[in-house]
């Protein structure tokens, strides 16, 4: 077999392969990304990247793989379904009681499974090769553009929300890459955008994160304020933020496209100690030793304590009225650091306030 044909046979294979490993959908793709390296220093330019200064180091090598990893020729992007079976995203964001975690994060943290899954992918690729070949698996670990990789593969498009989608299954999905130097065939990428005259992802968000389409200011999504940024929260984004208190998935829980959102079949995605279903109260309750504790092999983690309380004492100010909430944050008052004794003290004021408004959502422009 010429080593064309073996090539080819190979990118026939590894779709094959990455369904057999849990993936859901595998593509091939080249490393050109000209155009979405100059669309990404324009939006470094504009500071929409916030406090994530690690957005704009490492020089070329998020825009270039083959600077990332010498020799690298293709890369394999692979999907991997993760939104569990009957979490009900909306009937918990509409109770002002509960604590609402980003579906993503219920459960164990995807990096080390994706991880193994493609590292066993490139195994066997190298075992059909017939000899070792320059591979590394990529998982959020690395200056890596995922999302362009993906839509060159031929997994989706990039919708309005930033976020790719596929049509037959919506946007709840993680995404893992191989970067290799074969000189695989590579798949045909989505020229078409199915998004349409469709604005609903923008409309729906609570501090008005897009200004305008296929554009995110990191700076005002909950996301990113609640994971990503470590201080004191802006409070023109404190009573839009709900009971949102580790992510935002409201963008994607209005896009039409989710209507055939799959569900995943991995256990270690499905929820953890209630957390698709907790009160803000109870979680509030947990000290630092319970928190670490219950926390263990989750992106939860990651935020520390702090954040924690940060972020549910915002959630608990955005609850009905009650007084063992303004008792709870009153005795964690007590002992708070400046950043969680302003938001203490916020929330406080919040449920004391007679007649207060409920959460709102900013709109401070047209998009």
């Amino acid at each position: 077999m010429t080593k064309p044909d073996k090539l080819k046979q190979l990118a026939q294979m590894i779709p094959i392969w990455g369904r057999e490993l849990g993936f859901q959908e595998v593509g091939i793709s080249d490393i050109d990304l000209q155009e979405q390296e100059g669309k990404l220093k324009q939006w470094l330019d504009k500071g929409y990247q916030g406090d994530m200064q690690w957005m704009g180091e490492h020089g070329n090598k998020r825009s270039r793989p083959e600077e990332l990893l010498p020799g690298t020729q293709r890369v394999i992007s692979a999907r991997m379904n993760y939104l569990p079976p009957s979490t009900e995203p909306i009937r918990v964001l509409k109770d002002s009681n509960k604590a609402y975690v980003s579906r993503y994060a219920l459960g164990r943290d995807y990096h080390k499974l994706i991880r193994k899954r493609l590292s066993l992918l490139a195994k066997q690729i190298e075992e059909f090769i017939g000899h070792e070949h320059g591979a590394r698996a990529f998982v959020d670990s690395a200056p890596v553009m995922e999302r362009p990789l993906a839509e060159k593969a031929g997994l989706g498009w990039t919708g309005k929300h930033t976020l790719l989608i596929e049509r037959e299954v919506g946007s709840w999905f993680f995404l893992g890459e191989i970067f290799t130097n074969l000189d695989l065939p590579i798949n045909k990428e989505l020229s078409e955008d199915h998004c349409g005259d469709c604005k609903a992802c923008l409309q729906v968000c609570p501090t008005d994160a897009f200004p305008e389409p296929y554009v995110l200011d990191a700076r005002r999504c909950i996301s990113y304020l609640t994971i990503e940024f470590d201080g004191v929260i802006p409070e023109e984004f404190r009573d839009p933020m709900g009971n949102r208190v580790f992510g935002c998935d409201d963008c994607q829980a209005i896009c039409p496209w989710n209507k055939y959102a799959h569900n995943t079949a991995e256990q270690d995605f499905l929820p953890r100690h209630n957390l698709h279903d907790s009160d803000l109260l109870e979680l509030f309750g947990w000290t630092e030793e319970e928190f670490l504790q219950r926390t263990a092999g989750s992106p939860l983690r990651r935020i520390g304590y702090q954040r924690w309380q940060r972020n549910l004492s915002i959630g608990l100010a955005n609850a009905e009225s009650n007084g063992l909430i303004v008792k709870a944050l009153e005795e964690r008052l007590v002992s708070a650091d400046t950043v969680l004794s302003e938001h203490f003290s916020w929330a406080i004021a919040q449920q004391k306030q007679p007649g207060r408004r409920r959460k709102r959502k900013i709109k401070r422009q047209s998009v």
